[in-house]
């Protein structure tokens, strides 16, 4: 069985792409390329999952943008 996982992308300013998996609490990688990145969120993925299988489907809503006013 495969399943889609929504995925957040980064880069800091090192150049370095830091990934995300909103589906799971603390599931987080990082690589120097973007493909580096996605292949090391997969194995975070699948660790989170034999650690944890999901028992309830959660529903990623999406990213927004929001402006705040700093000093």
């Amino acid at each position: 069985m495969r399943r889609h996982f929504p995925i957040i992308i980064e880069q800091d300013s090192d150049g370095v792409f830091i990934v995300e998996c909103p589906s799971f609490r603390g599931c987080r990688s990082y690589g120097d390329s973007i493909e580096q990145a996605m292949d090391n969120i997969c194995e975070a993925i699948e660790a989170c999952l034999e650690e944890s299988p999901l028992t309830e489907d959660v529903t990623f809503i999406g990213v927004r943008d929001l402006e705040v006013s700093v000093a």
